[in-house]
Formats: C-alpha cells, structure tokens, sequence
C-alpha cells in the first residue's frame, strides 16, 4: 500500500521492490547533494583565497590576539598644545630607523604588543600614564587570552611614548580588572582598579612600583565601574557609575562620593544618583578628569550606537558636597573615516590627557575598529548564511527531481507493534509524539511534491526560479565564507617592530580620466597606512579637491609641461619616506598594499612592485609577465604600482647622470618606470634592485572607458624594446640581475 505522502516514493508492493526504489532514490539524492557541495565549496575556496584578508598577525602566538566579542581595542598616542587641540603622533613626523617607521604611525600597542612579549592578550584598553620625570609608565586593561578576564599591564616609555617597552602584569585577581586608575597621594602611589564583578571597589598601593602592588583598602562596597578619584579644593572626589540597582540605565548612570582621604570613609553626595539617563549623555567615566586653565574637566563615555562609541568632555562648573554642575563642552580627536581599516575606526571610549614639563600635552587613546559583539555578529551571520545555502539547495533538489522528499518516512518514528494490536490500540489512543512526527513529515514531503509538481520545469518561469536561486545560493556561500572566515573584513596594516607608519600615494593623470581618478581616491584612501595622495596633473583643467570623496587629504600638482618624467620629480611637501607610485588604472586590494608597503620598510633599498616584467634576449626584449612567468624570473618591477624611497629616488632619477635617458623618455612618451629599473639597478652594489609582490587580484579600470594610454600594445613593446636597448648602452644590463619567483618564506612572491 503506498503512501500518500508523497517522499522517496514508498509502494506497497513487494519487500524487494520497495527497498529497491528507496535505494535508488538515496543513492541519486545523495549524488545530488554530494555534487552541490563539491561546486559551492570550491566557488567559496575561491572566494576566500581571492577576496578574503589573510591574517595579519599570524606570526603570532597562538594563544594571542584571539576573536573576541568585546573588540580588538588598541592604544594610541596623540600630542597637542592644549587638550583641546591633539593630533596623533603620525602627524608630529616622528621618524624610528629601528623599526623602518618613517614616520610612526597609531596604534603604538596592540594585542600583538602584548603577545609577542609572552603575555597573551586579545585587546588593550583603558590607558592610564603615570609620568616621573622623562619616564613615563602606561597602565592598562589587558584582556587574558588564557582566562579570559582583563589583567591591568604595565609598559614604560622614555622617548615621550613613541615606543613603549612592556615590563609585565601589574596586577592579577581572579575576577575581571579594567580601567587602572593610578594616582599619587602622601607620597605613595595608588591604584583604584575597577573590579565591579568582585563586588567593591578597592584600594591598592605600590610596594615597589611599577610591578608590585598590595591590597591596602576596600574603600566601597559598591560594584562600582570606572571609578576616578580627583583632588579638588580640600577634598577628594570619586566618580564612578553603579549599574547594580534596578531601573539603571545602563551606562547612564552616575554618582559622586567625597573623603577627605583615599582610605576613606567615602560619603555619598547629596544629589546621587547624579545621573540616571540615556547611555549616550556620557554619564559613565572615560577617563582621568583634568586641569585646564583652573577650570576642572571630566571625561564621559557615549555609549550610544555602541559600548564605548566616542568620549564626550565636560566642564565642571560646581564640585560641592551639595551641588554638582557640569556642561558638556566641544571635543574631537581626529577621525580619518576609514571604518574597520582604521585601527579606531568604530570606536573610542577612553582618554588620559596630562601635561608634560616642556608645556605640551599627550594623551593616551584606545580605539576600536569594529563595535562591541562584532565576532559574534560576524559568526551568526555566517551560520544564517550555510542554513540558507542548505535550504536552498534542498529546494532546488526539488524543482529538478533530484530530492523526491524532504525526509524519509522511514526515518520517522513510529509504532512497531503487530498491525492487528497496532489496530486495536488506535481505536482509543491519543496521537503520541512518533505519531505527530510521523505526520509532519509525511506532510512536508506531500508539500515538496506538490511544489515540484505545480513549477514544471520545462516552463520559463521554472527556469528562472532556479537560476535565481542557484545565483542567491552561490552569493550566500561566499557570505558565509566571508563572515566565518573574513571577520570584520578589516585590511589591517603590518607592524614591524611593533610600529606601524604610513606612505605617500602618487598618481598621474590628466583630465580625460577623471573618472578613474574618482574611483581611485575614494578606495585607497580607506587603506590603513595611506597617509596623503597626491596627484601629479599633466592636462587639462584641474578638478575641485571638494570633488572627491576621500578619507585623507589630496593634493593636485598641476605640471607645466605634460612629460612622464614628472611622476618622479621631486616633491619637498611630501612627508613620509616612502612612496607609493600608483597609476590611477589600477585597482588592488587595500591588503596587497598593505604587503608591499610591508616589504619595501625590510627593504628600503629596492623597489617594491607588483608587475614583474623579464628583459632578456638578443637583443633585449619587452615582454608580459607570462614571459617571466614562464622563465621563472624577473629583474624589472614596474614603477606604476611599486613602492620606492622618496628621498633616494627623487634624487637619482634628476640627477645629472639620468640625464640622456629623461631625454629618451620625453622623445618616446614612454619607458620612465624602466629607466628608474636601470638607475636603481646601476646604484646598486649588489644584485638585487627589485622585489615582486603578488597582488590577489589587480583590475586595469582603463580598459573600461577607453582611456588607456598604451591602446596599441604591440607598438607598446615595440618602443619599450627600443628603450631596453638604448638603457642598457647608457647604464649596463639587466640581464645578469635575474630574480626567481617563490623565494620569501611567506610565499608572497609566488
């Protein structure tokens, strides 16, 4: 008897012949969906080799820099001549030989700090200086990799906080410990650490500073967060918010004790609750409250998007143990609007600003370059991706025969008595659970057969339902591999050293191509260490700088004379070392940059490019890169998209010996990138001038309006040619300076 139900197709005929039929119905669906698996997993390893950001802290211990729901906080240095006017020590110019950071760039320590030096971090926040003198100490939450629960660090600085040494964990508790207030006081020094899951809040002081501290006083029981004690006229003043009560808004709130010392006893204020209102009023502390010009400031946290979003600054009108008045006054520390590519992107929710004995300021800054839960958002939204490729493939398994039920109702449970009690019994019984089940899945496969059978396939309708679904399954695939496997999708910088630094980025053009022009400025000014770009205009009218749509400054350089040879003149306005010649057809990932830029500060002496070219033969040859390829070597790098030295390169490609070959290139309107190969090559005392770095995906935008310069391509080679000659009598061969692929260990220049 069969089933009306519908599923593998189940007759009631013979033993055999119904084993036979759900045989052969398992074994084609199994295919099916074997098959499906095979073609999506392959579509997302391709996605994921090409369009996914490989780990930029790889290098690093496993236990360090872990995915973490509560960010990947890091610590950066601003300076300024009054709080009200920092900048962040990228644009102080401050250039470190030792770790190649012409100049140093923010964050100066991230989980990767930490974890390099043996103690396994997932993020750094909540700095706070401790200044002796030249020396300065930064304490600091530090989120344990091992238990998982924030530890206070501690580093030292004696170059004004460009580097910062890290001398070990301060302090160690079994619960979670954040916002490390530390503070002088009758000549000891004190820490007021927040430990809000312990209860109270506590007191301790340093028995031989930085490193060891002991329990002098639990000053309040109250699990209060980020608590900030403060002198001010005759008393002391704490500040801290309690979230424990009922009807608090989180990160609302906020309340104020006084003593007349540390240890206490600590009187509440009159008026506390001070604040109990919306999150994004600034009500909770970020950070140490300071003096300017006599007046007293107060530094809250906007929680409003997101925990920690931005620092809000308020003047302190009136501090009494009757009457509290603060005002909340204009304050911003620079945002580049970089999103995730910014180390701070999203977030920052902390500030210790204090002077110096030169009269400057610094301030010490966390940063967030994604909001609070973002791995967890990440992970679900990857999860909803696979269940939706999963739904779909199921489905499309339907419209085409290949699944002829959702499941078997042999999987089912259900009653394994003799027919003649089963009979009996079901005159009287009530429908248990195995029978309910049973029911529903004889009804989900009755509703995927009538879905096949009301969408016949052979209609136009079928056909364009199950493409569209083929194409949402393949898109929703890469979605989940980008999610699970991408993260946040940020492309980080590489530190050397612990340094991070920023380049130029050079680019010239002319007014018919505008429009790549537009396109280029708007995506590689979103790259971390793209510090200014500027444009090398050749012809024509010059645009508006108000017409582009970019995250760092630019800056146009209109030439007189419409020459190649501009793209290398020298430029005194541009501030870093390094240089990124980027024609404005091209366009790569933020993270190729990234890893050329990270190649070039290993060696600075070379140039370090992305299309490699091999010039050999008799007599010399230009050819495309399948030549190198197919040769195994290079000994040229393109000067269209390579990093080089500013301050070298300017200089040897206008000195007086470059002379006859600017000549060739004006003559020719062609070949300045190889003649910059040939001087590099020709200043070089060894054999290596030029090192490749491969892009994961380069697009030539030209082609799609028509504006390229080289159109003839064979006309193209043809000239090149001509100049591989006429350079090797002027400067010597390349022939000998040959390179082959594959030879870093990071495989980058395969």
């Amino acid at each position: 008897m069969g089933s009306s139900g519908g599923g593998w197709r189940w007759h009631g005929g013979g033993k055999n012949g119904n084993g036979n039929s759900e045989a052969c119905a398992l074994s084609s669906t199994f295919a099916y969906f074997l098959s499906s698996f095979v073609v999506l997993g392959a579509i997302g390893s391709l996605y994921g080799r090409y369009m996914v950001t490989p780990n930029v802290r790889q290098g690093i211990a496993a236990l360090g820099c872990l995915d973490d729901s509560e960010g990947s906080w890091a610590l950066g240095v601003f300076y300024g001549d009054s709080p009200f006017s920092l900048r962040p020590i990228e644009s102080m110019n401050v250039w470190k030989d030792k770790s190649a950071a012409w100049p140093v760039a923010n964050p100066l320590m991230t989980c990767a700090s930490l974890s390099d030096a043996g103690f396994p971090s997932n993020f750094v926040a909540d700095p706070f200086l401790y200044i002796q003198g030249d020396v300065m100490y930064l304490f600091f939450e530090t989120k344990n990799s091992v238990t998982w629960h924030g530890d206070i660090g501690v580093a030292l600085s004696v170059d004004k906080g460009v580097t910062w040494q890290q001398l070990g964990i301060a302090l160690d508790e079994e619960w979670h410990l954040s916002y490390p207030y530390v503070f002088d006081y009758n000549g000891n020094i004190y820490m007021v650490p927040e430990g809000s899951g312990n209860g109270d809040v506590r007191l301790y002081r340093a028995t031989s500073f930085p490193l060891k501290w002991t329990l002098e006083k639990i000053i309040l029981k109250r699990p209060l967060i980020d608590s900030s004690i403060i002198a001010h006229e005759g008393k002391l003043w704490l500040f801290g918010s309690d979230n424990s009560w009922i009807g608090t808004e989180q990160n609302g709130q906020l309340e104020i004790w006084y003593s007349d010392s540390p240890l206490g006893p600590w009187k509440p204020h009159k008026k506390n609750p001070i604040y109990n209102t919306y999150k994004t009023m600034g009500a909770r502390n970020g950070g140490r409250p300071f003096v300017y010009n006599g007046d007293l400031y107060r530094v809250g946290q906007d929680c409003g998007e997101t925990y920690g979003r931005k620092t809000r600054l308020f003047k302190i009108e009136a501090l009494t143990t009757d009457e509290f008045k603060e005002v909340n006054v204009p304050f911003s520390l620079e945002d580049l609007n970089k999103g995730v590519n910014s180390w701070n992107g999203a977030r920052s929710h902390h500030i210790d600003v204090q002077q110096l004995s030169s009269g400057e300021w610094i301030a010490v800054v966390d940063g967030d370059r994604v909001p609070s839960g973002d791995s967890i958002h990440c992970f679900i939204l990857g999860l909803a991706s696979v269940v939706s490729v999963a739904a779909l493939i199921v489905l499309v398994g339907i419209l085409v025969g290949a699944v002829r039920g959702i499941v078997p109702l042999s999987w089912c449970p259900h009653n394994m008595g003799k027919r003649s009690d089963t009979v009996a019994v079901l005159a009287w019984e009530r429908p248990n659970l195995s029978s309910k089940v049973r029911l529903f899945c004889s009804r989900l496969n009755r509703a995927s057969s009538t879905l096949r059978t009301r969408t016949r396939s052979n209609t136009c309708l079928a056909t364009f339902v199950l493409v569209f679904m083929i194409v949402v399954a393949v898109a929703l695939t890469c979605t989940a591999v980008k999610y699970i496997y991408g993260g946040n999708g940020a492309q980080e910088a590489y530190p050397i050293n612990g340094h991070y630094s920023q380049f130029t980025l050079l680019t010239m053009t002319y007014d018919a191509r505008l429009w790549n022009l537009n396109m280029y400025v708007k995506h590689y000014s979103r790259c971390s260490s793209v510090r200014e770009i500027v444009v090398v205009w050749n012809k024509g009218e010059p645009p508006l700088l108000s017409d582009f749509d970019s995250a760092v400054p630019v800056r146009i350089r209109v030439e007189k004379k419409n020459s190649l040879n501009n793209r290398f003149r020298a430029d005194p306005l541009i501030k870093t070392r390094a240089v990124l010649e980027l024609d404005d057809d091209i366009m790569m990932t933020c993270d190729d940059v990234e890893r050329g830029f990270r190649v070039w500060r290993e060696r600075q002496d070379r140039i370090i490019g992305f299309y490699p070219r091999l010039a050999n033969g008799d007599p010399l040859k230009y050819r495309a890169e399948k030549h190198a390829r197919k040769h195994n070597g290079y000994n040229i790098i393109l000067t269209g998209a390579a990093f080089f030295d500013s301050q070298v390169a300017f200089e040897r490609y206008w000195s007086e010996q470059a002379a006859p070959g600017r000549a060739l290139v004006d003559k020719f309107f062609n070949c300045e990138d190889v003649l910059m190969n040939y001087l590099y090559a020709n200043a070089s005392s060894g054999s290596t001038s030029v090192e490749y770095v491969r892009p994961a995906w380069a697009i030539d935008t030209s082609k799609f309006m028509g504006v390229a310069i080289s159109k003839n391509t064979q006309a193209h080679y043809g000239v090149r040619s001509k100049c591989l000659q006429m350079f090797a009598e002027m400067y010597g061969s390349l022939s000998d300076r040959k390179l082959e692929f594959g030879r870093r260990s990071d495989g980058w220049d395969v």
